[in-house]
């Protein structure tokens, strides 16, 4: 599948995939299974898990009512438009508990950790890694060996269209809990400090600071010590 950046072709593309409704259905009682159609079942006798659409279990589950002694029915979404991204492919770390939505790229030994949401037509750079409960909006890009910190977010843009995404260069170090509004260009090795809110672009290697952020100075070597990153941790 090709991934695409551009806002008219990601709204086509939520617009003309087919909205489900997964559900899980434990089923207690003597089944029959369906060996063709759309429900997948796993168990015996009177221990029934079946996978499939809302419509198609609920409906299954009326038609066996009589023999059905019990059941629950597991959910976490509703007619949704956009799966979540084939983890199986990807070349990188992802940690239990990120949603990361299909048509996003995520770079060779990315780390995705726990908690951190990535959204349709993201992209994260080579060795990058995106900390906990970070937040990439739609179409948000970010560079190669880049650090998004813990809580931060780059707000997303699908509409309106002609807005402009977040894009932060390679090298950036974007500190916990910072906000970078939609359209705001972070230059090459770059540092956004903690809680910071950027409004406007932040030129090559400046360090940033405030609300709205402002620029404090531009990288020395005790900002390279202190925004050092870990090759260990990409392996």
């Amino acid at each position: 599948m090709t991934l695409s950046n551009d806002p008219y072709e990601l709204a086509r593309y939520i617009k003309n995939t087919t909205k489900v409704t997964p559900v899980k259905a434990y089923i207690q009682g003597p089944l029959t299974p369906v060996e063709t159609g759309p429900i997948r079942f796993f168990g015996r006798e009177n221990s029934w898990t079946l996978f499939g659409d809302y419509k198609d279990i609920i409906s299954f589950i009326q038609d066996q009512d009589p023999i059905i002694e019990d059941y629950i029915l597991e959910q976490d979404r509703r007619l949704s438009a956009i799966p979540l991204l084939d983890y199986s492919q990807q070349n990188c770390r992802i940690e239990p508990g990120a949603t990361i939505r299909d048509q996003v790229h995520l770079g060779d030994q990315a780390v995705i950790m726990m908690g951190a949401v990535i959204n349709i037509g993201a992209s994260v750079g080579q060795g990058t890694m995106i900390d906990m409960n970070a937040v990439l909006g739609a179409r948000a890009q970010v560079g190669d060996q880049c650090h998004i910190g813990a809580g931060a977010v780059l707000a997303g843009v699908l509409e309106p269209p002609s807005a402009q995404p977040v894009t932060v260069e390679d090298q950036v170090l974007v500190g916990a809990n910072a906000v970078i509004l939609e359209g705001v260009r972070l230059g090459k090795a770059s540092v956004v400090a903690a809680g910071a809110v950027v409004t406007e672009d932040v030129p090559d290697y400046a360090v940033v600071a405030g609300s709205p952020a402002k620029i404090v100075k531009y990288r020395d070597q005790q900002t390279d010590r202190k925004t050092e990153l870990l090759k260990d941790l990409r392996g």
